[in-house]
């Protein structure tokens, strides 16, 4: 089949579209429901205005929603069908797990605009968290898969890959709290939402790819505070959801959550700097003899 294939079509570049598309679809999704469009086609699924085409603004933006959820759809299951002819099992098993994952997204998706569209107040809370749950796993899944596909055309040590990855994840913390909740000087709108999402989950991605990068090095235990950069990060993008009545305290919790993020990350920015220190000092000694 490489025959058919185009010379710059690689797998590593299929998989890096599909995790972008997939970002961009997270982006369309955080849009469509603070715009309250998801509710725009008569709770109806998969028809939009008793049809297959939209009638009015809002239900088109909500059916293009769903046309751009079904590429990514094909294009997810394309990337795991590309994965298995390759040898890497660990490849094989995160493009996998995006797959088996994605009936039930479409599942909890086809609920939040039927069923909970239905009460009262707009969606449930408990289904828009479901909803970002898994689609935020499948994302970190695609994640997975690129850097595995990319894993043997890196030339940078693994150690400065997990450094940069690392200082891109600082760079993006400020940008994401402009865009969210806690900072009132921008107004919280739907673009401002999908922005917030954008930024952040480019920001989530940078802090997986400074997890693994750090597990192929001496500096292994800064995983720790990644991780848990992760699981700070995890929770604002869980606030930044009407999850919650957003009181002051919410806010306050979201405020904390953004500044344990920057603290964990600039503290292995530090340390990976440190623990750079004696190679360059050694480097600098043999070229001075």
């Amino acid at each position: 089949m490489s025959q058919y294939r185009p010379s710059w079509l690689s797998f590593r570049r299929f998989a890096a579209f599909t995790t972008g598309l997939v970002l961009s679809l997270m982006m369309l999704g955080v849009y469509t429901a603070a715009t309250g469009s998801g509710l725009a086609c008569s709770a109806q699924w998969p028809l939009c205005d008793n049809g297959l085409l939209p009638q009015t603004i809002p239900s088109f933006i909500e059916w293009f929603h769903r046309l751009v959820a079904m590429v990514a759809g094909f294009f997810i299951l394309g990337t795991a069908l590309w994965a298995f002819s390759g040898d890497d099992l660990k490849t094989k098993t995160t493009a996998i797990l995006a797959v088996v994952l994605l009936p039930l997204q479409v599942s909890i998706g086809a609920v939040t605009v039927t069923l909970n569209g239905l009460i009262p107040g707009g969606y449930a809370p408990s289904t828009q968290g479901a909803h970002l749950v898994v689609a935020l796993t499948i994302f970190t899944a695609l994640v997975l898969t690129t850097l595995r596909a990319y894993s043997t055309t890196w030339t940078r040590p693994a150690l400065d890959r997990a450094r940069l990855a690392s200082i891109v994840a600082l760079g993006l913390v400020p940008v994401s709290v402009v865009l969210s909740r806690v900072f009132t000087a921008v107004s919280y709108s739907p673009a401002a939402q999908a922005g917030f999402y954008g930024v952040s989950l480019a920001l989530f991605a940078a802090l997986v790819a400074a997890t693994v990068w750090l597990g192929e090095t001496p500096a292994s235990r800064l995983r720790v505070p990644i991780v848990a950069a992760l699981g700070a990060t995890f929770g604002a993008l869980l606030l930044g959801r009407d999850l919650v009545f957003y009181t002051p305290a919410w806010r306050a919790t979201n405020t904390v959550l953004f500044v344990l993020v920057s603290l964990l990350v600039g503290a292995v920015v530090w340390a990976l700097r440190r623990q750079d220190t004696p190679v360059r000092q050694e480097s600098r000694g043999v070229s001075g003899d």
